[in-house]
């Protein structure tokens, strides 16, 4: 159950963090470079958001929970690590398509992981190592 409540709040903040990237972004293109300031150090610990969920969600799977949890954040880490190079190289066809579908599907797995139920097998479990 540790596990899964760790889990719930590091996707939390990683799907609220990479909710505030299009905002900085907008900022940027209206005109502020104080959006690009913003939007280049949250991109990157965005990435270390992704790698903390994986750690998280690896952690959760091996003691009982979805291994879907672990596949899913780490094609989205990889999407991040691949965002942010996209970004520093200005390479915009791919950075802004892969930041829509990165928001999209970071959001839909902390949704996801929000649903989730502890299972028997992760009661046991801690049963076991209590």
């Amino acid at each position: 159950m540790k596990a899964l409540t760790v889990l719930r709040v590091v996707a939390g903040l990683h799907a609220v963090a990479i909710c505030l990237q299009p905002v900085f972004a907008g900022i940027y293109l209206d005109g502020s470079p104080a959006g690009l300031r913003m939007h280049e150090p949250t991109g990157l610990a965005i990435v270390f958001l992704g790698l903390a969920q994986l750690l998280a969600a690896t952690i959760w799977w091996r003691s009982g929970g979805r291994w879907q949890a672990a596949a899913v954040s780490l094609l989205i880490w990889v999407g991040e690590v691949v965002q942010v190079s996209m970004g520093y190289s200005r390479q915009l066809a791919i950075h802004i398509p892969l930041g829509i579908a990165l928001v999209a599907s970071t959001v839909a797995l902390a949704i996801w992981i929000n649903r989730q139920r502890v299972t028997s097998r992760q009661t046991d479990r801690q049963r076991v190592a209590a």
